[in-house]
C-alpha cells in the first residue's frame, strides 16, 4: 500500500499558493491557476468590531458558533519594540538558553546561530550540515526546542529538510548536544524521517516542522501535506505522515499512547490527521491542551485544539476555496466525525508561530495566545476564554513585516522574528529579517 502511494506522489507536481510560508530554496515553475486573495489586508481597529472587514473568500461560509471567526477588536497594553538583530537572511525559529542567550535557526542557508547577551550573533554552529543526506545540495532548518533537561544534558531537538534535485525532502527530526563555548553540535542524529521521504519530484511548501514538547518529554511534530491545487487527499490517508501531527519519544520511536498502534497499514507515530500546512504548535500551560495553527487555501486559515486520534477534516471540510476560485471537494464546512477549528480567518492571514503568554510583564495579556501573520504582516493577539476566542488585537502592523515566529521569553517579554522574504525564499532573499523584543512602555 505504501509503495503504490509513494509512486503516485512522485508523479505529482506541487504548486504553492501565495499564502504558503514555506517554499523552495530556489525558484521553480509556477501554476497558471489564479493567485490567492491579493486585496489589501489592512485591519480595522474599532473597539468591539472585527478587525477584518473584507468579504470572505468562501461566499456561502457560515461559522458553526459565534466565536469561530471575526472576534471583536479589543485594545490592551502599549509596548516598546527593541530591535535585537536586524540582518538575518531567512530565520524560522528561536529558543531561549538558560544563560540568557538565544538560539536562532535559519532556513537558507540552513544553520543554527547563537545570539549572546551583548547582542553578538555567532557564526553558524558547526555539525548541522553533517546531517544532510549524500544527495542533498543543502539542508533547510526549521524549528528548534530545548530538551526539558537541557541544563544537565545540553540536548536540543530541531527539524529540517534536505534540498535534493531542486526540491525539499519531507521533514526530519534530529537531536544533538549543543556546546555553546565551541559553537558546535556533537552526537547529532536524525531520530525520525517522515514518510514518504520525497513525496514528489518537485515540492516546496507545507513542510510543517513545528515541535512541541509534552510534560513527559515526548515530542509532537507537525508534518505538512505538501498539497497541490486541486488538493490531494493524503492528509486523510493513515499510511503516510503527510498532513499529520506525529507523536514520538525523545529517541524517535512512536509514543506508546498513540491511537493507531497495531492497526494494519497505519503509521504508528500518527497522533492526529486531516491537517494541511501547520505553522504553529504549542501547549496551553493553563490547561495542558495542544493548540495548532495552519494555512488554509484561499480562506480558511485555522486555529485548532489537537486531540488524540481526531480527524481535522482537510481537504474534506474547509472554510475556504481553491486557488482558482473553485470549491474544494463538496464545498462543505462540517461533516460528522471531523473536527471544526476553534477559530478561522477568511480571508487568510497566513499564520506562522504560536505562543501562549505566560509572563508577568504584561498583566493585560494573561490568557492570550499570539499568532504570527505572514501575509497579514501582523502579530495577532487572541484572548482565549474557555477555549474560545473572545477578542482579537493586531500588533506590529506599522512595521509592514511578515511575522515568522513568536515566543515568550523567561523574562516575560515577547520575542518576534520578522521575515523579509516573500513566497519564495532564494539566495537573493535580503538579509534584513529582524529579531524584536516587546516590553511594556
Amino acid at each position: 500500500m505504501r509503495t503504490s502511494l509513494i509512486t503516485a506522489l512522485w508523479a505529482c507536481t506541487i504548486v504553492l499558493g501565495a499564502d504558503d510560508a514555506q517554499t523552495p530554496l530556489a525558484p521553480g515553475p509556477r501554476s497558471q491557476a489564479a493567485p490567492t486573495d491579493t486585496r489589501p489586508s489592512a485591519v480595522t481597529t474599532i473597539e468591539g468590531q472585527p478587525i477584518e472587514r473584507r468579504p470572505a473568500e468562501k461566499g456561502d461560509d457560515k461559522p458553526a458558533f459565534p466565536e469561530q471567526t471575526r472576534a471583536p477588536y479589543h485594545a490592551s497594553a502599549s509596548f516598546h519594540v527593541t530591535v535585537l538583530v536586524d540582518n538575518l537572511p531567512a530565520p524560522w525559529s528561536l529558543a531561549f538558553l538558560p544563560d540568557g542567550k538565544i538560539l536562532l535557526t535559519e532556513r537558507l542557508p540552513g544553520s543554527i546561530r547563537i545570539l549572546d547577551t551583548k547582542g553578538v550573533l555567532s557564526e553558524p554552529v558547526t555539525g548541522v550540515a553533517d546531517l544532510a543526506s549524500a544527495a542533498a545540495k543543502d539542508i533547510g532548518l526549521l524549528d528548534v526546542v530545548l530538551d526539558p533537561h537541557f541544563a544537565t544534558n545540553h540536548q536540543i531537538f530541531f527539524t529540517f529538510f534536505d534540498y535534493v534535485d531542486g526540491t525539499n525532502s519531507n521533514t526530519y527530526v534530529a537531536r544533538a548536544r549543543l556546546d555553546e563555548v565551541k559553537c558546535a553540535l556533537s552526537n547529532a542524529k536524525v531520530i525520525f524521517r517522515a514518510q514518504p521521504a520525497m513525496p514528489s519530484k518537485r515540492l516546496g511548501g507545507k513542510t510543517g516542522g513545528r515541535i512541541a514538547i509534552a510534560r513527559d518529554g515526548s515530542l509532537f511534530v507537525t508534518i505538512g501535506d505538501r498539497s497541490d491545487s486541486p488538493p490531494w487527499d493524503v492528509a486523510q490517508q493513515l499510511s503516510t505522515d503527510l498532513g499529520k501531527i506525529i507523536h514520538i519519544t525523545p529517541e524517535g520511536a512512536s509514543a506508546p499512547d498513540n491511537p493507531f498502534i497495531g492497526r494494519p497499514g497505519v503509521l504508528p507515530e500518527i497522533w492526529a490527521y486531516g491537517t494541511r500546512s501547520q505553522e504553529g504548535l504549542a501547549f496551553d500551560p493553563r490547561t495542558g491542551r495542544l493548540w495548532e495553527t495552519e494555512h488554509g487555501p484561499r480562506g480558511g486559515d485555522e486555529l485548532n485544539i489537537i486531540e488524540r486520534g481526531k480527524n481535522y477534516g482537510w481537504p474534506v471540510i474547509v472554510h475556504g476555496i481553491d486557488y482558482p476560485g473553485t470549491p474544494i471537494g463538496e464545498g462543505i464546512t462540517h461533516k460528522e466525525g471531523m473536527e471544526e477549528p476553534v477559530y478561522y480567518w477568511d480571508p487568510v492571514i497566513a499564520p506562522s508561530g504560536l505562543a501562549f503568554y505566560t509572563g508577568t510583564l504584561f498583566p493585560q495579556w494573561q490568557g492570550s495566545v499570539f499568532v504570527g501573520g505572514l501575509r497579514s504582516m501582523m502579530l495577532d493577539r487572541l484572548t482565549i476564554v474557555n477555549d474560545k476566542v473572545v477578542a482579537e488585537e493586531p500588533l506590529l502592523t506599522d512595521l509592514h513585516a511578515r511575522i515568522r515566529d513568536v515566543r515568550v521569553g523567561p523574562d516575560g517579554a515577547v520575542y518576534v522574528l520578522t521575515d523579509s522574504g516573500t513566497g519564495t525564499v532564494s539566495p537573493r532573499t535580503p538579509p534584513t529579517s529582524r529579531l524584536l523584543k516587546l516590553t511594556p512602555k
